[in-house]
């Protein structure tokens, strides 16, 4: 009996052996980092045994594992991993954890300085993340929704700024951030703002013309840095910081619509339909860590329309004349009055009693010619609607954002030559062509704009955009005797082809085209580098020594188009000038008024508006920062720099930071900067049509050196120069990181879009202005000195619940406000009473109340397993209109109306992402997810219900819900 049981005990001990060896399995697989970078050491131990292995040089390990056991990856600085093995393959990614902070490029030259150890004020945002979760797919959505004290705005019927979206930081303008690529210099786009908008009179720089697929993350330096970086960093420094990855393709197609109760001209169902295709694939260069790293994306939007129909004037009397004188065979192009006057007879319409003073007419003699026009310039709009089997649908507006396509491509490589040296090189290309429509041209207008002979019905011209960029940087950089060398070279130019479709040139009535070449604005940037840095860590606690030149040129061109686009011709077909007589002046056939020439809706780029413009500047800069103590940063920054065109400026900056304890840190920074006038500024001129009370006015834009500039007392441009403080303070607690920074920029000088002035008695300045074909002038001016003060605070939490939850949140709050402190009005427009001209009310509100002074931003991310989910929401503060302003209401101090006044709102966006398998993501999600819209646009401000929500301001837009579908593939 004993011995039975020892062999069943045997047998048994034997079972469990042999099932355990069977069950039992090499597990193998590789480790890399979130930039695809094999990470050698990670330590990998099958949780609760003994039994474990670290990775070796490129990732790989392989250990004895049963499916079900659980496998446990830790790397400093790195957040631990726990999977279970279902194979015999289990590769991971390890992401960068909350025990070591990312070192930033921006902001300090320290080459380990961390964002939360820095004297001023950096977020580092993760690009990668947030676009592969958000409904945002280009750089100014995606910083518009996370970024503390940045603004971006789509605009619609503005021109080419439909194509560009103005962005600021600190709510300065667009020219007054400077945008850095892996730390180099990114040159403007060839547009300047000029058509009533945020930004008015500013040039950009667009970061749209990215891929958001080329980019690992985004610093973002909310501090004064001219001192560091040169002129545009008064408010601050975006750098874009782009990825390295290699052996792997990453393919992701997003798609998406508004479903939105306004969509379609407020009719319901979806439009603005997006599709984008982005691809990023590297390749490793060597064994040293060289790549070569490629995007491409390609991306489509449809228009979506936020009008209703037209509720304003269409037609007069005299269009019905033209109607039935067409319908008998007739060419309108060829009507007289007294074909006017028979037409008029067959309009059933008309009234039997107007329809016999009108036959009775003798319209050959001008007090019955007077009578004749006011008898048939009664408003004819329903009408004639139901005459041409037409409603008021047919005259609407596109009031939304624009339909456009684009293409991009970038690069970025580095070819080691040593172990301490490299070659580096990056840049692309991207194509943008955008289609806009403007003000629709309606035969009630009454000033032969329509040319109803060509267009019996007006018509809606459209602004078609090419926006070519093309960008590239090659450099070396290595040590020299301890020291970092780096030379560089960074070329960037934007090119911004304009064509009017759909249009008419009214002079040339029936024979006109219907689309122009308008022109091309041209702007190229090289900047030439030379940086040394050196870090010292036998003096103080480590002295960082930086210093280095640059030297920049920058070229600004308009190319005129062709003749017809802005040119007005005589009944001969001669080109109109200041001696053609009046009688061979194209007239309207009924009202007699003289016809304006050039296209409709965005006059060309003509003769005297062409131009080709370059300067140069030089600097040269220092920059110290020390580690007194453990406890105590110091940095000291100069720079002087010498422009070709308005000379020298010398700019520092101090800033420091101490810690009271190892989580606890107070910091403050004070600077000058500058800003040098943009080319744009200087030598930009052009006509254009402007729409006041829905009634089009032909507007000049001069050059500063020009002789009307003269004539009125137009002061040539300087720099703008500023001074900033800012006192913050920093700390963690556990998981928890906090920042609170307050600052104040005071900058004088500013240059601003001036109002408008008129030609008066001056018989000269109107000569002036009829050569240009304008009605008044505008010019650049620095017109203002401002002060705007802020406090922004920045709360982020990354932690664990339990085992399998992972929690990250980030919230940001941005309290700000822009005041004008003092006009700088020339003494003589002063003398002559113009001051509100030079500085008029709505430019006071684009700069001071257009932009929300308050927003509050809370994302949160939450993983379980396979599962991602992202929730944020984001409030918008109050705006004003800025068309509520006038000249004479600021100077009066009259109180803004409260219909002018658009309250806060509250934007949430939720999406869901999950693996369908180890290659595959798809992500489902919604921006805007309970359709919610700014408030409507005041009484008397929509020009006939087609601006239903402002068209000058918008904290977030106007197009309600959007959904979004995205798969993402990686291989």
């Amino acid at each position: 009996m004993k011995r039975l049981l020892q062999c069943k005990l045997m047998f048994f001990l034997m079972f469990m052996v042999t099932s355990n060896f069977i069950n039992a399995q090499d597990v193998s697989g590789t480790v890399i980092d979130d930039t695809s970078q094999p990470l050698p050491g990670v330590s990998v131990i099958v949780k609760g045994t003994t039994t474990g292995t670290i990775t070796d040089f490129d990732g790989n390990y392989s250990l004895s594992a049963n499916n079900g056991d659980v496998l446990v990856f830790s790397y400093v600085g790195y957040d631990t991993q726990e999977l279970t093995v279902t194979g015999s393959k289990l590769n991971v990614t390890m992401k960068s954890g909350v025990a070591l902070d990312e070192v930033v490029l921006v902001g300090s030259r320290n080459p380990s300085r961390t964002a939360i150890d820095t004297p001023v004020a950096i977020d580092v945002i993760d690009v990668t993340e947030l676009a592969s979760k958000g409904a945002q797919t280009s750089v100014n959505e995606i910083l518009n929704y996370v970024a503390p004290s940045f603004t971006s705005q789509t605009q619609t019927v503005s021109d080419g700024t439909d194509h560009i979206d103005p962005a600021s930081l600190r709510g300065l303008g667009p020219d007054q951030v400077l945008i850095l690529i892996n730390g180099k210099r990114r040159h403007n786009t060839a547009l300047i703002n000029t058509n009533g908008t945020v930004g008015a009179g500013s040039v950009g720089t667009d970061m749209n013309s990215i891929p958001t697929a080329a980019i690992k993350r985004i610093e973002v330096l909310r501090d004064g840095a001219a001192a560091q970086y040169g002129s545009d960093a008064i408010a601050g420094v975006i750098n874009i910081v782009l990825k390295k990855a290699t052996n792997e393709l990453d393919l992701t197609l997003t798609t998406g619509a508004n479903f939105s109760e306004n969509s379609n001209h407020f009719e319901g169902g979806s439009d603005g339909e997006k599709v984008q295709i982005d691809a990023n694939y590297g390749l490793p260069i060597g064994d040293n860590g060289g790549f070569i790293n490629f995007t491409g994306s390609l991306s489509t939007r449809q228009p979506a329309l936020r009008n209703k129909d037209y509720s304003g004037d269409i037609f007069k009397g005299f269009h019905g004349a033209e109607r039935v004188f067409a319908a008998s065979g007739g060419v309108v192009a060829d009507m007289t009055l007294a074909d006017y006057q028979t037409a008029a007879g067959s309009l059933s319409y008309l009234d039997p009693a107007i329809a016999s003073q009108i036959s009775g007419l003798d319209v050959t003699q001008e007090a019955d010619i007077a009578t004749f026009r006011d008898l048939l310039g009664f408003d004819a709009d329903e009408q004639e609607l139901a005459a041409r089997g037409q409603t008021r649908a047919d005259y609407r507006f596109k009031v939304g954002t624009s339909k456009l396509r684009e293409g991009k491509f970038f690069a970025n490589m580095s070819i080691p030559l040593s172990d301490d040296a490299e070659i580096y090189s990056f840049g692309g290309i991207s194509y943008r062509q955008g289609l806009a429509s403007g003000f629709y041209r309606r035969p009630a207008q009454g000033d032969g704009r329509a040319n109803t002979p060509a267009f019996p019905n007006g018509f809606l011209p459209n602004i078609g955009s090419d926006i070519v960029d093309k960008s590239l940087a090659v450099g070396i950089r290595g040590k020299v005797n301890d020291w970092n060398v780096d030379f560089s070279n960074t070329y960037g130019q934007n090119a911004f082809g304009i064509t009017v479709g759909n249009s008419s040139n009214g002079t040339l009535g029936v024979a006109t085209q219907r689309s122009f070449d308008a022109g091309t604005l041209s702007f190229s940037q090289n900047t030439t580098n030379l940086d040394f840095n050196k870090f010292n860590e036998d003096i103080f606690n480590g002295l960082n020594v930086a210093f280095g030149a640059e030297y920049k040129v920058e070229n600004y061109s308009i190319e005129e188009g062709e003749e017809a686009s802005f040119t007005s011709y005589d009944i001969n077909g001669n080109p109109v000038n200041s001696i053609t007589p009046s009688d061979l002046l194209v007239t309207n056939n009924f009202t007699g008024a003289p016809l304006g020439g050039g296209a409709q809706v965005f006059r060309g780029y003509d003769p005297k508006n062409a131009t080709n413009k370059f300067r140069n500047s030089i600097a040269a800069y220092v920059d110290l920062e020390a580690d007194l103590t453990e406890a105590w940063l110091l940095s000291v920054a100069g720079r002087l720099e010498s422009f070709s065109d308005f000379g020298e400026t010398f700019n520092y900056k101090i800033a420091t930071r101490y810690k009271l304890d190892e989580n606890v840190a107070l910091r403050g920074a004070h600077s000058t900067g500058f800003r040098a006038p943009s080319l744009h500024q200087q030598f930009f001129s052009r006509t254009s049509t402007v729409f006041v009370d829905n009634q089009p006015f032909e507007q000049g834009t001069f050059t500063n050196d020009s002789r009307a500039a003269n004539l009125i007392g137009i002061e040539k441009l300087k720099e703008e120069t500023s001074k900033s403080f800012s006192l913050g303070a920093t700390a963690k607690f556990g998981n928890f990181k906090i920042t609170a920074d307050a600052y104040v920029i005071d900058i004088d000088d500013r240059i601003v879009y001036s109002g408008s002035f008129g030609a008066g008695t001056n018989a000269e300045l109107q000569g002036i202005f009829d050569s240009a074909g304008a009605t008044s002038a505008r010019f650049f001016v620095n017109a203002i000195d401002t002060k705007s003060k802020g406090i922004e605070v920045v709360v982020s939490h990354n932690g664990n619940i339990g085992d399998k939850v992972r929690v990250q949140s980030d919230l940001s709050a941005t309290f700000s406000e822009t005041e004008v402190e003092a006009i700088r009005v020339p003494s003589k427009i002063a003398a002559a009473g113009q001051s509100g001209s030079f500085f008029d009310g709505q430019e006071e509100a684009f700069l001071t109340l257009a932009q929300p002074r308050t927003k509050l931003s809370l994302t949160n991310v939450v993983n379980v397993g396979k599962w991602d989910f992202l929730l944020r929401n984001v409030f918008f503060g109050e705006v004003t209109d800025p068309d509520d302003f006038s000249g004479d209401a600021r100077v009066a101090g009259t109180p803004v109306s409260a219909d002018a006044i658009y309250g806060g709102k509250l934007v949430t966006d939720l999406t869901i992402s999950t693996a369908l398998m180890d290659n595959l993501t798809v992500t489902l999600g919604a921006n805007n997810l309970f359709d919610v819209y700014p408030d409507e646009n005041r009484p008397g401000g929509t020009s006939g219900d087609q601006f239903v929500y402002s068209r000058r301001t918008s904290q977030f837009g106007y197009l309600g819900r959007y959904l979004f579908a995205r798969l993402n593939f990686k291989l």
